[in-house]
């Protein structure tokens, strides 16, 4: 990262923290969630289901919160404060999660740290136009994942040793798992003190008197603002629907491996291969992004992920779940930080926190809904293929959207 400015560094630092968080609920959360729920008489598809049901939760509340923290924090000196807040709620939620032992109470702790997360990536991906150049964007902005991958790799091989060798080093798994959740929570909060140290909000909108009530007012304006620009508007749609899926399948990938009869070992082994091959592969983007245009790399991305989720309809063996760790590898970064800064070049810098609540609701926030139909699709079915089944309909209709945004961007 020598090439990189200071404040692009403290950035970046901050997908590092939060990235430890996020490995942690893709592999070691969910298995240790489902073991817990077998233990209460909870049967496989059931617990499959209300995880997906608290997923859904999360991304609902943060589609709420989003736009109106978003205007709230476009106004001078409120940025920071309010990243900060939600960061210690994830950071705090996560520690949290070492308390539960019912799986009940244990899904609502991941619901709080979870929110907590989300939102504090609606006021983090804000922060781009401030701590970079337009220029720059694509490349730091992959540079965040990149390293947010291989950073994260750090306390989760620590926790990892524990959790796998918890007998040999004489501890049981509740014990290992509370080290676990410990661990991660302090990487988060370590990592992100230079950027809360550095960062300082470069554009905003003037403090006035009535700074509440004049962020509603916002928010309808932006609305009308993202209505009136079809390029904008067209994005979004399009993003509601590819990046649901994105993250329904990071949200959900270790449940359905459980649930096709995967090991414990195999999947936190291959999503920890998932994270290395996604370094170099993120960072590969970035650059690519010099040559060729971030919208064509970003409809090979979705039409990547559009043939992943066939191959996993028939996945059933263990190296077939591993050849999906490393494809899902290759295309992961690109697909998020090559949205988040294309939406960052389209949108007016000062009211970036304002367009990026809506980013959120169309992307974080619409994961309810490819969570939820997998939950539903589960449930009907008793199978976890008929919820990934409805996620290639999803790619498809935010391939064709994109297409059409960015038409009318070109027009």
């Amino acid at each position: 990262m020598g090439k990189f400015t200071k404040l692009e560094k403290q950035w970046i630092l901050y997908d590092v923290g939060n990235s430890a968080f996020v490995l942690l609920a893709s592999t070691i959360i969910p298995i240790y969630y489902k073991n817990i729920a077998q233990v209460s008489g909870i049967s496989a598809a059931d617990s499959t289901a209300y995880f997906s049901y608290a997923t859904s939760l999360v991304t609902m509340i943060v589609a709420v919160l989003g736009p109106v923290l978003g205007c709230l924090a476009d106004t001078k000196g409120f940025k920071k404060p309010v990243f900060t807040f939600f960061m210690m709620m994830g950071v705090l939620g996560c520690a949290g999660l070492a308390l539960p032992k019912s799986w009940l109470f244990f899904l609502v702790v991941y619901v709080l740290a979870k929110v907590g997360l989300n939102a504090s990536l609606v006021f983090y991906d804000a922060m781009l136009g401030d701590v970079t150049t337009d220029e720059r964007m694509d490349v730091v902005s992959a540079q965040g994942y990149a390293w947010g991958y291989i950073g994260s790799c750090i306390p989760f091989v620590f926790s990892l040793v524990f959790v796998l060798f918890s007998d040999q080093l004489g501890l049981s798994g509740t014990v290992a798992m509370a080290i676990a959740f410990l661990v991660n929570a302090a990487w988060w909060l370590l990592v992100t003190l230079p950027l809360l140290r550095g960062y300082e909000q470069k554009y905003y909108v003037e403090l006035s008197a009535h700074p509440f009530k004049d962020s509603f007012a916002r928010l309808g304006r932006i609305f009308s603002e993202i209505r009136e620009r079809p390029e904008i508007w067209f994005f979004l749609l399009a993003f509601f629907f590819y990046i649901d899926g994105v993250y329904t399948i990071i949200d959900m990938a270790t449940s359905y491996g459980k649930d096709v009869g995967i090991t414990d070992t195999n999947l936190l082994l291959a999503l920890l291969l998932t994270q290395v091959v996604a370094f170099p592969c993120s960072i590969l983007f970035g650059y690519f992004s010099k040559k060729v245009r971030n919208t064509v790399l970003i409809q090979v991305s979705i039409v990547g992920y559009f043939c992943v989720v066939l191959f996993a309809l028939q996945l059933d063996k263990t190296w077939e779940f591993w050849f999906l760790a490393v494809w899902v590898a290759v295309f992961q970064g690109a697909i998020q930080s090559l949205s988040r800064s294309y939406f960052a070049k389209i949108v007016p810098k000062e009211k970036a926190t304002e367009y990026f609540g809506f980013f959120d609701i169309f992307g974080k926030g619409a994961a309810f809904m490819g969570t939820l139909l997998m939950g539903i699709s589960t449930q009907l079915f008793d199978t976890s293929r008929a919820g990934v089944a409805v996620l290639a309909v999803m790619f498809a209709v935010g391939f064709v959207l994109f297409r059409m945004a960015v038409k009318r961007a070109d027009a």
